[in-house]
């Protein structure tokens, strides 16, 4: 049978409101599994089994082919960076076969089931915030394991009943996958891995499948409370006792409290963050905990966490980043201890861009104009309040 088919802010006197920043570069990484369910099909030789017939002697009347089955597959995979990754799998594209009748009166009968493991490189091509078109290529290492039997006047045309084989083939494919959150991936793809029949023929099998893949250090947007009304209830009571009022002098209205300072932390986007992603890296988090650090002793009234990005790419994808990101840095300062009624968060996109980037001209991205754009890409972390002493 034949198949063919991701600027250490020190925090010093919040009073007199000066920070430092230093901005730093990065280079991207995340790793991620899923699982996959899908439609595979292969094309029966049917030639060649008439052919094999033939040669003892007998006319095929009827061929029956078995050519569509169930894959599955389990993988895993390590994102270098927006546009690469390498992935690594098991995979079984299920169980193919045909059954021949002839004349004289016999039949042939045969089952091939495919399975094995793959490693493919992934491209990545973003079209927009949420869809991405991907492409693999690769190698498999398929085991082949075919049944057969004959009836009648069919004398078996192979050495044995079981066969058995394996051999690395090239596996290839085309996909689109859609962003569904910071954690979770859905993918659709076609793909078409070589093999061997077990009967000594080469061919293809296809598998059109969907996936779901999770991203591990996903971080999701932390809940912030809302600031309590004070709310005032007027019990029933007994009508008040007639009291004789006496005259006071007036009291001069309270002194207003002075006004706390504000002061503005800026985070480097490319020291937090992975390149066009919103889950933070190792070093991203080192510099929130010193941040966290520094606020010890400060006595704040509300902290506010902005997202930025560079001008480069379209407005609403810039915008969905940069609300991630700030969500990402608000639920990181939760977990640290920030009260989350403290907190708000918000996404500037690339509205916003600071006066040291007025001079990065022209709307390639190339390597010159992404580093002169460095300083756009940013979370800005507000406080307001003042250090005790």
């Amino acid at each position: 049978m034949t198949i063919t088919s991701r600027n250490f802010v020190a925090l010093g006197c919040l009073a007199a409101g000066t920070l430092v920043g230093q901005a730093s570069l990065a280079q991207d990484a995340g790793w991620y599994a899923g699982g996959a369910i899908g439609r595979s099909a292969a094309t029966i030789d049917d030639a060649r089994i008439n052919r094999g017939l033939a040669s003892e002697g007998l006319a095929t009347t009827a061929i029956e082919d078995r050519d569509r089955s169930t894959g599955y597959k389990l993988f895993g995979g390590y994102q270098w960076n927006r546009n690469f990754g390498l992935e690594a799998g098991w995979f079984d594209v299920g169980r193919m076969g045909f059954t021949a009748t002839t004349t004289p009166a016999g039949t042939l009968v045969g089952d091939v089931r495919f399975n094995g493991l793959d490693l493919d490189l992934v491209g990545t091509l973003p079209i927009s915030d949420r869809f991405s078109l991907l492409g693999r290529i690769g190698g498999a290492y398929v085991r082949t394991r075919g049944a057969f039997s004959s009836t009648g006047a069919v004398v078996m045309p192979f050495s044995g009943n079981s066969t058995s084989a394996r051999r690395f083939g090239a596996e290839y494919g085309v996909g689109l996958a859609w962003r569904l959150t910071d954690a979770w991936d859905l993918r659709a793809e076609g793909e078409r891995i070589r093999v061997n029949d077990s009967v000594g023929n080469r061919g293809h099998v296809d598998l059109l499948s969907l996936a779901v893949v999770y991203h591990f250090g996903g971080v999701a947007a932390p809940r912030t409370a809302a600031a309590p009304a004070a709310a005032y209830v007027a019990a029933s009571m007994p009508p008040p006792r007639e009291v004789v009022p006496v005259p006071a002098a007036p009291l001069p209205p309270p002194a207003p409290a002075p006004a706390r300072p504000l002061v503005t932390v800026h985070f480097s986007a490319d020291a937090l963050f992975d390149f066009d992603r919103a889950d933070l890296r190792p070093q991203g988090s080192r510099e929130l905990d010193a941040f966290v650090s520094q606020l010890r002793g400060v006595q704040y009234d509300g902290m506010r966490v902005i997202g930025h990005t560079d001008r480069l790419g379209s407005t609403a994808y810039n915008a969905n980043l940069s609300r991630r990101r700030a969500a990402a840095v608000a639920a990181y300062l939760v977990r640290a201890g920030v009260p989350a009624d403290k907190l708000a968060t918000s996404g500037g996109g690339e509205s916003d861009p600071l006066p040291a980037t007025a001079n990065c001209h022209g709307n390639a991205a190339t390597p010159a104009l992404v580093a002169c754009l460095q300083p756009d890409r940013r979370v800005d972390v507000q406080v307001q309040g003042m250090r005790t002493p």
